[in-house]
Formats: structure tokens, sequence, C-alpha cells
């Protein structure tokens, strides 16, 4: 009997419904190809729900949410609501609440999308960051006194716990050996490299760097360690992006450098991310934003969309049919679109989700 996922759909703000119905187009051809089947059921948590109702989220949506194998997201933001209400309200009450404690953002240049960098090709970047998604400075720890007066002190602490520290690290040694990717120019072992800034956040990064050098000497003794200050991390990224494999960090500075990743393998129409909960829901996004200024005409680019999808079916154990899924988009990316830009690709939203859903 076929296996069957029930997945939440959240299409969210703008054109966020646009790109993943054609992402459910191609999963659905991807179930039907390999062998099971997905049960979706959709919400309209966003701007136009909090304009109507004056809540950002219902009281039941956590619990509800609980019951699905997965989320899957279009877009969050709205022209009419202030920024941070839905954001605040949405994602990090989702990711908090559904214990969404990591966040797994590949890096990868895809054959026919263009680079900024210079001599780089599909060769050279390729590597995922893990970013721990539950704590640190997003939190907000912390609070406002003397408002409004010359003396007003505002302070936000970046708390991290040795359990949060050491389950998103053994989550990210897990995935560098699952990847078994040989990292160029440093050998043949895996290659995790940690990315944080020991010099000046003294206390925080020597909890990260101790907790990821006692679990590396233990347990993963085949995975090569590497350290790098943020600041270098981004120099790299640029300059050599093909020294790295997986990168693990903290909240904000893996908030940072992933934007920095995602502009080099093409931008924000191409990037797509997980929010995992090994053991429980988790959910998956095109990286770029709503794009209201798109809404309804039919030329935004829904394959990060479709790459959030794949991510989604490899997280839920269907590896085969999200590889398949990822080399769907490469073959649209390599022989079909003439630019990943809205308006620009060639093809309509709907005709590049029939491309990809064909490809398969």
């Amino acid at each position: 009997m076929a296996k069957t996922y029930k997945i939440a759909v959240l299409p969210g703000d703008g054109t966020g419904g646009e790109v993943v119905t054609e992402g459910m187009k191609v999963l659905n051809a991807a179930a039907a190809k390999f062998g099971f089947k997905l049960d979706s059921r959709e919400f309209d948590f966003g701007g136009d729900y909090y304009l109507k109702t004056g809540e950002v989220l219902p009281e039941s949506a956590v619990s509800d949410l609980r019951q699905f194998d997965a989320i899957y997201l279009g877009a969050i933001g709205h022209p009419d609501v202030k920024p941070g209400i839905l954001e605040k309200g949405i994602l990090l009450r989702l990711r908090f609440e559904l214990d969404q404690y990591i966040n797994l953002r590949p890096v990868k240049l895809y054959p026919g999308v263009e680079t900024p960098l210079k001599d780089k090709g599909p060769e050279q970047i390729d590597y995922v960051v893990v970013r721990e998604n539950s704590g640190g400075i997003y939190t907000g720890t912390g609070g406002l006194s003397m408002k409004g007066t010359p003396h007003e002190v505002a302070v936000q602490s970046m708390v991290y716990n040795r359990f949060q520290v050491e389950r998103c690290l053994r989550y990210a040694f897990d995935y560098a050996v699952r990847r078994g990717k040989k990292a160029q120019g440093k050998g043949k072992e895996n290659t995790l490299g940690l990315v944080g800034k020991t010099n000046v956040l003294t206390y925080v990064f020597d909890l990260w760097e101790r907790a990821f050098h006692e679990i590396g000497q233990a347990d993963y003794a085949d995975v090569r360690r590497d350290y790098y200050h943020v600041d270098a991390a981004c120099m790299w990224m640029v300059k050599n992006p093909e020294w790295f494999d997986v990168l693990v960090t903290s909240n904000m500075f893996g908030d940072i450098i992933t934007d920095l990743g995602a502009i080099t393998q093409g931008g924000m129409g191409i990037a797509a991310g997980g929010n995992i909960n090994p053991e429980g829901v988790s959910m998956f996004e095109p990286i770029g934003g709503s794009a209201p200024k798109y809404t309804g005409m039919g030329i935004i680019n829904p394959l990060a969309a479709i790459a959030a999808g794949a991510m989604m079916l490899d997280t839920l154990g269907e590896h085969k049919a999200a590889l398949a899924v990822e080399n769907a988009v490469m073959h649209v990316t390599a022989n079909k679109l003439k630019s990943l830009a809205a308006g620009k690709m060639g093809y309509s939203t709907s005709e590049v989700g029939d491309l990809t859903a064909s490809a398969l």
C-alpha cells in the first residue's frame, strides 16, 4: 500500500500561492512516479487573514499543524501589514513552538544559472549551511528601559545553552556524514566547518567551539573539523567557496551568511530552505519574499519553491524522489530558462512548473 504524507500548505502572501501551486504540481508528479501519496490541506494564514481577523494565527494553529508530516510555505509579507508582525507571529512562532531547531540552507549553483563570482561554476559552489534556529539573539532576551529619553537603554542578548548547541552540532555532523562529499583541497575527509567569533564573543563561542571538538573527537572521527571567524567565512564564501562542504553556525550568523550564499548561487529566486525538527514537524520554503508587485501576473519564478519541495521529500525519507525533483530543476535551468528573473524567464510561472514536472 502506498505511503501517504500529510502536508500542510501555507501559501501566505503575494506570489506565495502561485509558487506553491507549481511546487505541489511537481511534488504530486514525483509522488505518482515514485509510488507514494501527498494528502495536502491549505491554511490561509498570512496578511489577508490578519487584516480580516485581527489575529496573526488562531489559537489552534500550532496544535493543528502538529498533526501533519510537514509544512510547505509560500511566502510571508504583506504591504498593508507593518514589517515584523507576520514574520514574528507566523515564522518565528512556528519555528519556536514546533521546535524547528535547524535551519537548513543548501548553497548550490545549478547549471545555466549565473553567479557574480568570477571563474566559479557549479563545481565550486556546492555546500550546505546548518543554522541553529531556536536560540541566540533572536529569542528576544532583553528589553528597553527609559524609552524615549536621552538615557534610553536597549539590551538584546545572545543566549545559548549546551543542549541547544549540542543538538545542532550533532545534526550538522550527521548531515556531513550523510552528504559524503569530499572537500576539494582538504584531503579525503568529509568536512564540517564551525562559523563563529571566538575572539570577541568569547563566552558564547567558547561553548560552541568546545562542544564542536568534544563531539567531533568522541563520535565523528571521520569528519574533518574546521573553524572560521564569521567575517573570514564571508570572504572565503566569495573567494574560495569550493573550500566548504557543510558549515554550522549560530542563529544570527547563519541568517547573514546564507543570504550571501544565496546571491552566489544565483539569487533568492533559486534559494530554498528548511526549518527542521528531526523528531517532529518541519517547514520548507523558498527564501525570496512575497513579491507583491508581481502577484497575479503569472511571471514569478517558482523554482525555489520547487527546490524547497525537494528538500521536504528528502526530509520525509523519499530520497530518490527528492533527487529526481532537484535533477528536474537543474534540467530546466540548464536547458530552458533565459533568466531566473520575474518576467524574463521566457515562460510563465505555470509553464515553468509544467516544464519541471515533465522533466521528471
